[in-house]
């Protein structure tokens, strides 16, 4: 759980941090007597301040010795920073300073570098690049700092809240599942190693959504037995049949305890689901399925293989295009020459284009985005008709490509673009850098 607050915190400084000569005094910044410079610029009413081993929750962004920003958890997480207040890794580190903090203070401290690597992040040697003498300032706004009983209360008292607003009257199972049938399924129960299809939607009791498959547009698929998110929404599912919807109310006991799940999961917290068993079918069901839709996109790519000959030489036919392939198949139609330098194998390159199938649906374009498209030319960061066919041009010219699958995307399937395509790219190029 340690390390899980500062792991990320760590990689950035490894980037980011640049060496900085640590003075033997910073203006407006008291010291401790373990040696760690400390500021309080903001203190809240609250006079608890945190401790080992409590479940706080923080804004956190940190600097240079200069204010060079490198880390901001608002811009980065979007979500408070969360973990279990561990003991000090050596006398004046970042963890010294928070158990100085109460719910609602703001503080900056600056934490020595080399220390911060050797004993916090548990480097072997301190990076090249960073000085010994190098610090980093932690703008720290504390937003709670819970005991594990105290959040153990308030878990039960928002499930006692939420039992008695929403008239829940069903009594809890053994293992502490709240189980509430909306609509019965039918067929046989669910058993082990069946594969279930289902939609669900993943709440806490305080009404914020983490998940639904609902957003996704596509049902989820578990193999019941395994281990799939959580003890209590398995034990759930379990008690479902095909087409039955139900609510299962998981006290963390039987989700995510005391260490919540990231961000968006806080420790001791209740969590809702709404389910609902689309279909269920037997392992030897659902490998039958994938192999008859196997089967069907086999079919579905020979077919276009033979096809897209013709569909070419068709396309070509409608639109005039009488140009010789180059050896490799691809039709180039210049319809400005350009005037500017040449495009060369290893030179940054910046072309506008639109891209469509023979049919004329189009899949991409980089004047829709308004965005050119820069890539380096002739490295394979492209398909292999677009590296051939840009070295034919120089700045300022527009070009028409049709490229066949064998240097586009052969018999991948790219969803918009299906196996065995031949593509039509009208390009322009911008620059050559």
């Amino acid at each position: 759980m340690k390390k899980m607050f500062l792991n990320p915190v760590a990689i950035l400084v490894m980037v980011a941090l640049t060496s900085l000569g640590c003075t033997s005094k910073y203006p407006g910044f008291d010291k401790t007597k373990s040696g760690l410079y400390y500021k309080l610029y903001s203190v809240s009413k609250d006079t608890t301040k945190a401790k080992v081993g409590d479940y706080i929750a923080l804004q956190m962004r940190y600097t240079t010795a200069k204010d060079s920003l490198l880390f901001d958890s608002k811009s980065a997480m979007g979500e408070a920073v969360r973990f279990q207040l561990p003991p000090s890794d050596f006398p004046g580190d970042i963890y010294e300073g928070i158990r100085m903090m109460a719910p609602g203070d703001s503080a900056v401290f600056i934490v020595n570098a080399d220390s911060l690597f050797k004993k916090t992040f548990r480097q072997a040697q301190r990076p090249p690049f960073i000085d010994s003498n190098s610090v980093i300032k932690f703008y720290i706004t504390l937003e709670s700092s819970d005991s594990k009983a105290s959040l153990e209360q308030k878990e039960k008292d928002a499930l006692a809240k939420y039992l008695q607003t929403n008239n829940i009257t069903v009594q809890p199972l053994p293992t502490g599942l709240y189980y509430i049938e909306t609509a019965a399924g039918t067929g046989s129960k669910i058993d082990t190693g069946m594969m279930v299809k289902m939609n669900f939607t993943l709440t806490t009791v305080d009404g914020k959504k983490i998940f639904s498959t609902l957003d996704r547009g596509e049902p989820l698929r578990m193999e019941y037995g395994k281990a799939f998110d959580t003890p209590g929404f398995d034990e759930g599912v379990g008690l479902m049949k095909k087409g039955g919807k139900a609510n299962f109310i998981v006290p963390s006991a039987i989700a995510f305890g005391a260490q919540g799940r990231g961000a968006m999961i806080p420790p001791y917290t209740t969590l809702l689901y709404n389910v609902e068993v689309v279909d269920i079918q037997t392992k030897a069901q659902v490998e039958k399925e994938k192999a008859e839709a196997k089967k069907a996109a086999d079919a579905k790519k020979a077919t276009a293989k033979v096809e897209e000959t013709a569909k070419r030489n068709k396309y070509l036919k409608d639109k005039g295009i009488n140009v010789q392939p180059t050896a490799d198949g691809l039709y180039y139609v210049e319809k400005v020459k350009g005037t500017g330098a040449k495009a060369m194998p290893g030179k940054k390159v910046s072309v506008h284009y639109t891209g469509t199938l023979l049919d004329g649906t189009k899949f991409d374009s980089s004047r829709d985005r308004n965005q050119p498209f820069e890539f380096t030319l002739g490295q394979g960061q492209v398909i292999r008709g677009w590296d051939e066919g840009i070295a034919m041009m120089n700045v300022g010219g527009k070009a028409i490509l049709v490229i066949p699958s064998t240097i586009a995307y052969g018999e991948a399937d790219k969803g918009t673009i299906p196996p065995y395509s031949t593509l039509v790219f009208e390009v322009e190029l911008l620059d050559v850098k």
